[in-house]
């Protein structure tokens, strides 16, 4: 049932996504060139996957991270994350905002990569710092939103955004995957300083 609600869900995404593409490709390329669409190391399944992403940053903002390391505000974990990110495009900051940057994942769900619901999909590296409590999240299919994101992600302790996580898979259901999608939709249309 979860896979029927997923691909269901995806497809509705993906028109949805057609319909917004040529006019989010069109404002990238106009500020910042190609390439429009980036494709992110995650891990999902126990497997590294590539996230397709709106490219919503400048093309070498992997480089510039370094520089950036010692700004970072997620000082509890191995998570990366500054408020106001020199390196995020005006555009960027406008698709961020509405998460329209995300709608390409609903390809990744579409392949059977991704969910509509799941723990959130980190990059490999941060993996390596999770406590041995949390290591069963690596085998887990990951999701385009989650307990922890609609919980106030990117402001909780990173520990206790594994314990959401973790939350979730002991006690996942149709029922808690439909609520997680209507609060983070309800989020989506009263709060655009992400989630």
């Amino acid at each position: 049932m979860k896979r029927i609600v997923d691909i269901c869900g995806s497809v509705a995404g993906l028109v949805l996504l057609a319909t917004l593409t040529p006019f989010i490709a069109l404002a990238i390329i106009l500020e910042d060139g190609f390439p429009v669409f980036i494709r992110l190391r995650r891990v999902s399944g126990g497997k590294i996957i590539r996230v397709y992403k709106f490219r919503s940053m400048v093309k070498n903002a992997e480089a510039l991270k370094k520089d950036l390391l010692e700004k970072n505000e997620r000082k509890d974990g191995p998570f990366f994350k500054i408020k106001d990110d020199p390196r995020i495009t005006k555009t960027g900051r406008i698709i961020r905002r509405w998460r329209l940057d995300e709608f390409p994942q609903f390809i990744n769900v579409l392949k059977g990569e991704l969910s509509l619901v799941g723990p959130r999909p980190h990059e490999p590296e941060e993996m390596f710092h999770y406590p041995p409590k949390y290591h069963k999240l690596y085998l887990a299919k990951a999701g385009i939103t989650c307990l922890s994101q609609i919980s106030g992600v990117p402001y909780v302790p990173f520990e206790k955004e594994l314990e959401l996580d973790l939350h979730y898979l002991e006690k996942q259901s149709l029922w808690l995957d439909m609520k997680i999608i209507a609060k983070t939709i309800k989020i989506l249309l009263t709060k655009h300083d992400g989630i």
